[in-house]
Formats: C-alpha cells, structure tokens, sequence
C-alpha cells in the first residue's frame, strides 16, 4: 500500500525534526553514509517521541 504523499511528507518532517534532536545532519535524499549508531538514534529518537505522544493521548 503506497502512502500519500501528505503523510509521507510529515514522515519526512518528523524524522529530520527527530535526527535534529540526536545531532544527526541529515540531508534530503539518501543518507546512506550515516553509521549504524546514527541511523539508531534518529530511529530510536522517533518510536521514543511516537510513544510519548501514544501516552499523552490517553490521558
């Protein structure tokens, strides 16, 4: 299933929002020459902020 390109757009926000946050420079377009332990942070960063907002919507 192809994502529309609203949400994909706001994915892309999120993550460049997230790696910001780690001190991650990533670049629009590929970013394959980021490390492991990068690439880990921006990810980890990002399920991190998605459960916070999970959480606060349940209140």
């Amino acid at each position: 299933m192809a994502m529309n390109q609203n949400a994909k757009t706001a994915m892309e926000q999120f993550k460049m929002e997230a790696a910001r946050e780690v001190g991650v420079n990533l670049k629009n377009g590929y970013n394959g020459d980021l490390s492991s332990r990068e690439a880990g942070s921006v990810g980890g960063q990002m399920v991190k902020k998605m459960i916070e907002q999970y959480e606060n919507g349940m209140k």
